[in-house]
C-alpha cells in the first residue's frame, strides 16, 4: 500500500490513514487542531500526536467556552503539566484564541463558517505528485491568517495556517500515488 512518505510510524501511519485531509466541519476539532498546529511550531507532528489525549485532558477535550475562561490560575497548572508541550506562549496562545473564535462564532454562527470561507466551502484537490511539490504556504493560506489575525488570533500564521488547512481537509495534500488521494478526493 503506498502512501504519503510521512507516514512512516505507527501513530503517523494511524493519523494518515484515517484522519489526515478528512473535512471537519466541527468548531470543537477545529479549535483542537489549530491548538495542536500552534503547540507543534518548532516540533515534530509526531512529538504532538504522542501528546494529544494529555492534551485533551489538560484542555477541557477543547472546548473553546471552557478554553476562553482559563486564567492565571489554569495556566500555572498547565505549565506544569508534563503532558503537553509546556511553553507559556503556546498555551496563552490557545487561551486567546478560544476567545478570539468565540468572537468568530459571534459575527459567523460559527468558526467553521469563516474558516471554509477561504477556500469558498469546498476543499481543493491537489495533485502533486512528490513531498516537494508541496508547499509550506499558499495565497489561500496567507488569506486566512490575516483574517484570523485580524480577530485576534495568535500562532496563527501561513505555514500554521495551511498545516491546519492540511489536517482538515480544506486542501488534499494528499500525493497522487498515495492511496488516500483518492479516497480523501471523495469525501470533498
Amino acid at each position: 500500500m503506498i502512501r504519503c512518505s510521512w507516514a512512516v510510524s505507527e501513530i503517523m501511519v494511524e493519523y494518515h490513514d484515517l484522519e489526515w485531509g478528512v473535512p471537519i466541519h466541527d468548531d470543537r476539532s477545529l479549535f483542537e487542531l489549530l491548538v495542536l498546529e500552534g503547540a507543534q511550531a518548532g516540533l515534530s507532528w509526531e512529538t504532538i500526536l504522542k501528546r494529544r489525549s494529555s492534551y485533551r485532558a489538560a484542555f477541557d477535550d477543547f472546548d473553546p467556552v471552557a478554553v476562553s475562561a482559563y486564567n492565571h490560575t489554569k495556566i500555572s497548572e498547565l505549565l506544569a503539566n508534563p503532558g503537553i508541550i509546556r511553553n507559556r506562549l503556546k498555551i496563552e496562545a490557545a487561551v486567546n484564541n478560544a476567545r478570539s473564535l468565540l468572537a468568530v462564532r459571534e459575527e459567523f454562527g460559527s468558526f467553521d463558517r469563516c474558516v471554509w470561507a477561504f477556500v469558498g466551502g469546498r476543499a481543493r484537490q491537489n495533485r502533486w505528485k512528490s513531498p516537494e511539490d508541496i508547499p509550506s504556504r499558499t495565497p489561500e493560506s496567507e488569506a486566512l491568517s490575516r483574517g484570523l489575525r485580524s480577530y485576534g488570533f495568535v500562532f496563527a500564521g501561513p505555514t500554521i495556517c495551511y498545516a491546519f488547512m492540511q489536517a482538515i481537509g480544506m486542501v488534499n495534500d494528499h500525493l497522487t500515488s498515495c492511496f488516500r488521494h483518492r479516497e480523501v478526493s471523495l469525501l470533498a
